[in-house]
């Protein structure tokens, strides 16, 4: 059972590195967005081009462009499209975070799982050679014991990133949800303040 703890060690390995490097704040949150943004439109120069370039830049770019293109229209629609938009974002977000609490979650089971398989040729050692033999018993117990351990060891690491890619995706949902009703006030003023809701983690 060995080699599937290492194939899981290793996705779980990939999924780490990979959201480490995708859930940077700068990559996500750019600070001063919608301040740039407002400036723009105060400036009369937030045409297409720019609500493009905003689009492509960052998910809360993505989400605030989503707004911007239907800022000529009521503030519901606008609100209305922003979800839309943040509730893929949202998804992309935690990309790969289900994969990463399923590593979590069997990791462990497949070093119980060898334990038991160890256990068992220990027990077969027996009936075939009896006890006389504390060296063969030792070996097998040994054997299984190790499965467990190379499981926790996995499993541990990897529960511990996934909570923390948990909590830092909604921390950047809170983020832009605020930074959304900013956009949306100043488009449309602070009248009928509702809260923008992008979707949940």
């Amino acid at each position: 059972m060995m080699l599937p703890i290492i194939l899981c060690s290793i996705v779980s390995m990939a999924i780490v590195i990979e959201r480490f490097w995708s859930l940077q704040r700068r990559r996500i949150t750019p600070g001063n967005l919608v301040a740039q943004v407002w400036q723009w439109a105060r400036s009369g120069v937030l045409d297409d081009k720019r609500i493009e370039s905003l689009r492509t830049g960052s998910p809360l770019g993505r989400v605030l462009a989503a707004g911007l293109i239907n800022r000529a229209y009521e503030r519901e629609v606008m609100k209305e499209s922003i979800e839309e938009v943040g509730r893929h974002v949202v998804y992309e977000m935690g990309r790969y975070l289900n994969t990463l609490g399923t590593v979590a979650a069997i990791s462990p089971l497949l070093g119980l799982l060898g334990t038991v398989i160890g256990m068992i040729k220990v027990f077969a050692a027996i009936t075939t050679q009896g006890v006389g033999d504390a060296s063969i018993l030792a070996g097998g117990i040994s054997e299984a014991l190790l499965t467990t351990a190379a499981g926790l060891s996995v499993a541990i690491p990897t529960l511990m990133f996934y909570r923390y890619f948990r909590s830092r995706v909604e921390g950047f949902v809170v983020t832009m949800e605020q930074e959304a009703m900013k956009l949306v006030e100043a488009m449309h003023g602070a009248r009928e303040r509702e809260p923008v809701q992008l979707g949940p983690v």
